[in-house]
Order: structure tokens, then C-alpha cells, then sequence
């Protein structure tokens, strides 16, 4: 096993299967952040979203996916430029991957790609200890998406951040409060009407724990842009507030468990999960954000 690999595995201690398969992918996520790095795209683009806030910020739930968007619009931003960085970088730490760009059925703002492997080889690569693998299928397909916004909305600020595995390297990010407006808007505007990804509210509840305040002109730009608001509409707190109120009136909490449980270790929090418990922190905590 390489030295730098062997010792971004320590950190996890795993003691069981999945946390090996979480581990392998997590460790190649910052791997493939280390191959964005050294093409220079966070010199056009920023990191966000969960696997972002895992990263840099400890948020302590498994994120699937890489989530960048351009600092500026770009109708004609391609990925398949920074494939060969990231696939060598990949193969120099010893691991066998495929890079395979989505093909796009419909016109959209987003690139997608996807990083495919072999979950038993590649598991193999990181630790000798046989039981690990036991229950492993030998077809098991690893797989991590990554997605770049290539129309991001107004209003966005950014920090930089260093990660010193598996080498020192920095990464441009969306900062807290605007990686907040973000989350604000999947949990308001993912056109899932009962149903809510779990992960969202898990991380609705990490930003108001960490006393984060919420980049509301960002969140309002991104309401305009998906139709959620009106081109000459206002989001203030208060009307933020409502807002919150009434998604958190209809979710499905159970599917939102449901969603988010495999993610998580403590699952202890679970139990208070209800419409009055979301309530009553977004009363508590939400007036003070600005």
C-alpha cells in the first residue's frame, strides 16, 4: 500500500465492511480534489456541498458526490480536459479507475462525470487483512459522481482551504454562509414535495449547530434562478422563516430517515426527527442568521 494511502486509512478505523467501502471513497475523493488542484481548475471554479463540508469542515456524515461550480458562467466548460490529471493522479497512489463523462439527454447547466471501480480490487490495494473483504461481490462496481454548475447564481463568496492528504494541496470553496444558502435552497426547492433527501436536513441541523449564518442574497439568486421566487421578490428572514415552516409541516420524516441513517454512525439523534423539532430550532436559531 502507498505510505500516504496507508495513512489516510489509519484515521477511519474501520471495523467493518462498509466502513472499508466508505473509506476507499472517501479516499479517493481527495485524491481527485488533488487532480482538479494541480490542473488549475479551482482557478475557474469552487468546491461545495457535503463532501466539501466532510472535508474541510468535518461535517460527520459520508457525502456520494463531488459538487464544484464555476465562478462564472461558462455555456462551454467541458470536464473531459481534466480527466488525465485526475486518472494519473488516481494511478499514482495505486489505484485502478475508469473516468467516463455522462452524456447529457437533455440540455442542462451542469457537466457530470463519473470515477468507476472495482470496489474488491481496489479494497484489496488498501488493507492486506482479509476479513474486511469477506461479503465484498467480486463484480461490485465503485462508483462517485462528480458535477460542475457551469451557470452558478449570484451572490456566492469564497475561501480557500488546504487539505495535507495524501499531499498538501488547496481547494477553493463556496464559504460557510453561502454553502448554507445552498443547502437552504435543496431543502425549500427539490421538487420532491413530501419526500426530502435525509442528508439535507442532517446538514440543516449541522449549520445551525455551528451558528452559521446564511448568505441570504445567494440563497435568494438561487430561488430566482430555479422559479422558486419572482424576478423583483425580496427574501428577508422573515419570509425565510415561513417558508421553512411550512416545508417542515409536510416532510415525510420517516423516508428521511430512511435516506440518511446509512450515512451516519450515531444514529441515537434520529429519534427526534418531527415536524415540531424542526420547527422549534428554526425558530430558535434562524432569527439570529442575517
Amino acid at each position: 500500500m502507498n505510505s500516504a494511502v496507508e495513512s489516510m486509512l489509519e484515521k477511519y478505523k474501520c471495523k467493518n465492511i462498509n466502513d472499508y467501502k466508505n473509506a476507499l471513497k472517501e479516499i479517493i475523493q481527495e485524491i481527485v480534489l488533488l487532480g482538479f488542484y494541480k490542473s488549475d481548475f479551482f482557478n475557474i471554479a469552487s468546491f461545495y456541498g457535503g463532501s466539501a463540508l466532510r472535508i474541510f469542515h468535518k461535517l460527520n456524515r459520508f457525502s456520494e458526490d463531488l459538487d464544484f461550480s464555476l465562478l462564472k458562467p461558462d455555456n462551454n466548460f467541458k470536464l473531459t480536459p481534466y480527466f488525465s490529471s485526475i486518472g494519473n493522479e488516481l494511478a499514482a497512489y495505486g489505484f485502478e479507475t475508469e473516468i467516463i463523462a455522462k452524456e447529457k439527454i437533455v440540455e442542462s447547466n451542469v457537466e457530470s462525470a463519473f470515477i468507476k471501480a472495482d470496489t474488491l480490487i481496489n479494497l484489496l490495494k488498501i488493507t492486506s487483512i482479509n476479513p474486511p473483504v469477506l461479503g465484498v461481490h467480486k463484480n461490485e462496481q465503485l462508483k462517485i459522481k462528480f458535477e460542475v454548475d457551469m451557470n452558478p447564481p449570484l451572490g456566492a463568496n469564497y475561501e480557500t482551504k488546504y487539505n495535507l492528504n495524501p499531499i498538501p494541496y488547496s481547494v477553493k470553496l463556496y464559504d460557510l454562509p453561502s454553502q448554507f444558502a445552498g443547502k437552504l435552497h435543496s431543502v425549500l426547492c427539490r421538487k420532491w414535495k413530501t419526500r426530502i433527501k435525509g442528508r439535507d436536513l442532517f446538514d440543516y441541523i449541522w449549520f445551525l449547530s455551528n451558528d452559521i449564518s446564511v448568505n441570504i442574497y445567494h440563497l435568494e439568486e438561487r430561488m430566482k434562478q430555479s422559479g422558486h421566487l419572482k424576478k423583483n421578490d425580496v427574501l428577508d428572514n422573515k419570509l425565510l422563516l415561513e417558508k421553512l415552516i411550512d416545508k417542515f409541516e409536510v416532510i415525510d420524516y420517516k423516508q428521511a430517515i430512511d435516506d440518511v441513517i446509512r450515512f451516519i454512525k450515531n444514529i441515537e439523534q434520529f429519534k427526534l426527527w418531527s415536524k415540531e423539532f424542526f420547527i422549534s430550532i428554526t425558530n430558535e436559531k434562524l432569527r439570529a442568521l442575517s
